[in-house]
């Protein structure tokens, strides 16, 4: 079986038995993997000491195929992010953090941008504002990466340039903006303040990956971005995502 070789961050681990672990690994070159850890929770094993959510390391895994676990054959841990244990308000930011990566992409399905992005905002979380700005920004990035990047430019039904205006009218279906709030055609919107607009505009302007949301943004305007591509998200994947809505719920407090 061929030997993969990655940088990773532990998305989930699962006990499988008294010495070895099941895991999820979000992989830079390789994406998402499952694979189980033989002997992980034994004393002198080649996996650091056991593995653990919200850590940093390079994999190496014997893969047979995408839908079969692979065999984790060592873990050497390099990274382990502890603001996000500091306080019970930046852990649900890290728990976010791993939740939309784990929402956005499939198995073995390579996001190195998305990768980065995880990292920076990983690496970005301590205070309350800098936890907002991360998960606003690792949202961003999910969507640009998985090709859903919402439209701000163009009226997503005429396909001509978008007036201003002080409020939208956003099209999760057809994934953007159009100035017409009045005629929807029957179908969903959602009501887009033009503040709003303007934020996510200022992300969506080059670097797009890792980005992190300007330090002045006015709170109320972050969070109506943050619930907007949240909503996008789940509209996306056709799920739920309870820990970046736990999030959401006790940020702007």
């Amino acid at each position: 079986m061929p030997l993969l070789k990655d940088d990773a961050v532990c998305i989930r681990v699962w006990d499988w038995s008294e010495t070895s672990q099941t895991v999820s690994l979000f992989c830079r070159a390789s994406g998402l993997i499952r694979a189980i850890a033989k002997g992980s929770k034994r004393e002198n094993s080649k996996f650091s000491g056991g593995l653990e959510v919200l850590t940093r390391g390079e994999a190496l895994a014997s893969v047979k195929n995408p839908d079969t676990l692979a065999l984790l054959t060592a873990w050497e841990l390099e990274e382990t992010f502890p603001a996000a244990r500091r306080s019970i308000h930046t852990f649900y930011a890290a728990m976010a953090c791993l939740e939309i990566v784990q929402r956005s992409v499939t198995d073995a399905d390579p996001h190195p941008g998305l990768f980065d992005a995880l990292l920076h905002a990983l690496r970005s979380l301590g205070t309350a504002p800098e936890d907002r700005d991360a998960i606003l920004g690792l949202l961003w990035a999910a969507l640009v990466e998985t090709g859903h990047q919402p439209e701000l430019a163009l009226d997503v039904r005429s396909q001509t340039p978008l007036p201003a205006a002080e409020v939208y009218a956003f099209f999760p279906r057809l994934g953007g903006l159009s100035r017409d709030i009045a005629d929807t055609g029957g179908e969903e919107t959602w009501r887009i303040r033009a503040e709003t607009v303007s934020l996510l505009r200022t992300l969506a302007a080059p670097p797009v990956t890792p980005r992190i949301a300007p330090a002045a943004t006015p709170p109320e305007a972050q969070k109506r971005a943050t619930q907007l591509l949240r909503t996008y998200l789940r509209h996306i994947i056709a799920a739920e995502t309870p820990a970046l809505d736990k999030f959401i719920d006790i940020a702007w407090r």
